[in-house]
């Protein structure tokens, strides 16, 4: 028996390939137990263009590469993105994220400095991260990439510090950022409110042979009540008035850019897309002519997911949360998709799910299994997410050796749990 298991990371506690690897621990357990030998299992770790797009690149053949580049507050970081032949697929949450905001909310103590990495992951979003964070160790790992050959560029983009519009990005590719008086910019959103001028003279000539495509689900654009300040920003520290301030900024940088560019740049401000990570899909669409597409779907594509399906006889997907918001085209509706289109069932596994009986069916799925099936507190399926996927592997596992009905025919009601 084929069964294929192509989950996205279980946020907070396990990434896709975790997932995946104690998914298939459960599922050779009840093989063995059934005195069955083993599963053929592949496993293909996904995403939704977000945080676990490179992991789910490298479970596919891309190679890891690494770059220094400058965190989101302006630290040295060491940052990957993977390649393959001349594609790279950058995550452009591993350098400016929230989640490698150094510690202090961006002070970072004398051995973080020193140490090349920022303090990462330690810091917390406020007012003057919010500000003053930028984008340009993006630019810089989209330069690394140039550099190891590449020239068509999947940005997965999701879990941004900045609010800056992609003006570090376009730093990071050597675009100069000017006030009147022909000084740079400082970095960050902010101070785009003293943008004047920008010298594209030390621009990348290499972009104009690359192609990129923006990974991303949100279709916000960039100004007003439902831009990347207003509805972004306050997740990454904004108050009221930096919301405002950093709104006045990118409105600014629009009208500026459209003096170097033309007109394109005040369409793009508008363009589905362009409020993403804070902007960058702005600057992704108005100046390096990127595509945007849905997230799922880039990662599907490179996965290369519906050719791998063949001669499966089961699908495996899922994430921590599975609940409505699943449902507007998130990673375990995507693979249910794929999976349906090739007439593979689909069972899905998660942290918990809020979807009811007939949701889980109008879904594609055969099969919902939550790791609150067996354990009712939560902070212990965060904790112990591991040993309990390897139980609910058993339990498909033995659901798929005896259809008849042994095993638990269904599993979100199931309270006891096996062992392992």
């Amino acid at each position: 028996m084929r069964i294929v298991i192509a989950p996205d990371k279980f946020k907070g506690s396990l990434s896709a390939p975790d997932v995946a690897q104690h998914l298939e621990k459960g599922l050779q357990a009840a093989a063995h137990a059934a005195g069955r030998g083993t599963f053929e299992v592949l496993r293909i770790p996904v995403a939704d263009g977000g945080e676990g797009t490179l992991d789910a690149a490298v479970g596919s053949g891309f190679t890891r590469r690494s770059a220094v580049v400058s965190g989101p507050t302006g630290q040295p970081l060491t940052a990957e993105f993977a390649v393959r032949g001349r594609a790279a697929v950058i995550e452009m949450a591993a350098a400016s994220g929230l989640a490698v905001l150094p510690h202090a909310a961006g002070n970072g103590t004398p051995e973080d400095r020193t140490s090349g990495n920022g303090g990462t992951g330690t810091g917390a979003p406020d007012s003057a991260t919010a500000k003053a964070a930028t984008s340009l160790g993006t630019g810089e790992l989209i330069r690394a990439a140039l550099d190891a050959g590449c020239r068509q560029i999947i940005l997965g983009v999701g879990g941004s510090a900045n609010t800056d519009g992609g003006a570090g990005v376009l730093q990071g590719l050597g675009a100069r950022l000017l006030d009147a008086e022909g000084n740079d910019l400082a970095p960050g959103g902010a101070a785009l409110a003293n943008l004047a001028s920008i010298d594209f003279s030390g621009f990348d000539s290499r972009l104009d042979d690359a192609r990129f495509v923006l990974a991303s689900d949100v279709d916000n654009p960039l100004l007003g009540a439902e831009g990347a300040a207003a509805i972004f920003g306050p997740q990454k520290g904004a108050t009221p008035e930096d919301v405002e301030t950093l709104d006045n900024a990118l409105a600014n940088f629009v009208k500026i850019l459209a003096q170097e560019i033309g007109p394109r740049a005040v369409k793009a401000a508008d363009a589905p897309g362009a409020g993403a990570a804070g902007g960058v899909g702005y600057a992704a669409i108005a100046v390096l002519a990127a595509t945007r597409r849905p997230g799922i779907d880039v990662v599907l594509g490179f996965t290369e997911l519906a050719d791998r399906l063949a001669g499966a006889d089961l699908m495996i997907t899922g994430e921590g949360s599975l609940d409505e918001q699943s449902l507007l085209g998130k990673t375990p509706m995507g693979v249910a998709r794929a999976a349906g289109l090739a007439g593979v069932p689909v069972v899905a596994v998660c942290g918990r799910t809020t979807l009811t009986a007939e949701q889980q069916q109008e879904s594609g799925f055969r099969q919902v299994y939550p790791l609150t099936s067996l354990e009712a507190k939560v902070e212990v399926c965060i904790a112990e997410a591991g040993r309990l996927l390897e139980q609910l592997g058993q339990q498909i596992g033995l659901a798929e050796l005896d259809p008849a009905g042994t095993a638990p025919a269904n599993s979100a009601r199931t309270k006891e749990p096996l062992n392992v």
